[in-house]
């Protein structure tokens, strides 16, 4: 890993131990933004997303009042080179934040989110109340030339503040799964992310082994 990669991740570990949140605007070049932008755009031209659900299983339901993205989920055994590069990258930060944090992450999964124009997502919190796998949380925006105008932030709402985050293409957001509420503002144009999750062993199955 490069120097400069080294920085980015020293800054996100030590800002996600101090507050449980951090934003880093470097975490990957221009070059490979672009390259998963313009794949994201190819794949909803193709039908390949689908209404995104509330819940998990035989509990997963569409509803619409309370979300209204689309999504598609990568397949780590099938990436392109544009999400391995980023997958690449992902690992490595897996690796830092378990060296630092001793968080134990063990595995990540990740989906490209599509928000038409009025699309929204209400305030949530990621981890299932049914399942304590997923521990961090992280998104990177795909949307280039995005103005404040343009609406669709992400909205972290902490113990003592409300944080606003702009999709703007490159800016990566990292948060506690278990306990930082956020939603996604409504945009008036269309919104693209990588949204994903580091995942730990249940504590549940642990037990069960």
């Amino acid at each position: 890993m490069s120097q400069r990669y080294s920085n980015i991740h020293s800054d996100i570990w030590d800002a996600l131990a101090e507050q449980g949140w951090a934003i880093s605007h470097e975490f990957l070049p221009v070059d490979a933004v672009e390259a998963l932008a313009e794949e994201a755009r190819q794949l909803l031209l193709a039908g390949k997303f689908s209404s995104a659900g509330i819940g998990r299983g035989a509990q997963r339901q569409i509803r619409a009042e309370a979300r209204s993205d689309q999504i598609l989920w990568l397949d780590e055994n099938e990436l392109t080179p544009a999400q391995s590069r980023y997958w690449s990258e992902i690992e490595s930060l897996r690796i830092a934040l378990n060296r630092e944090l001793f968080l134990g992450l063990a595995s990540f999964e990740s989906h490209f989110a599509f928000y038409p124009p009025g699309a929204f997502y209400q305030k949530h919190v990621d981890r299932f109340s049914s399942s304590d796998e997923r521990a961090i949380s992280c998104s990177l925006y795909l949307n280039l030339d995005w103005k404040e105008e343009d609406g669709g932030q992400l909205r972290l709402y902490l113990d003592d503040q409300m944080v606003e985050v702009f999709p703007q293409a490159g800016t990566f957001v990292i948060f506690r799964s278990d306990n930082v509420p956020h939603e996604v503002a409504p945009a008036n144009k269309y919104r693209f992310s990588l949204t994903g999750w580091f995942r730990r062993r249940s504590i549940n199955s642990t037990f069960n082994d």
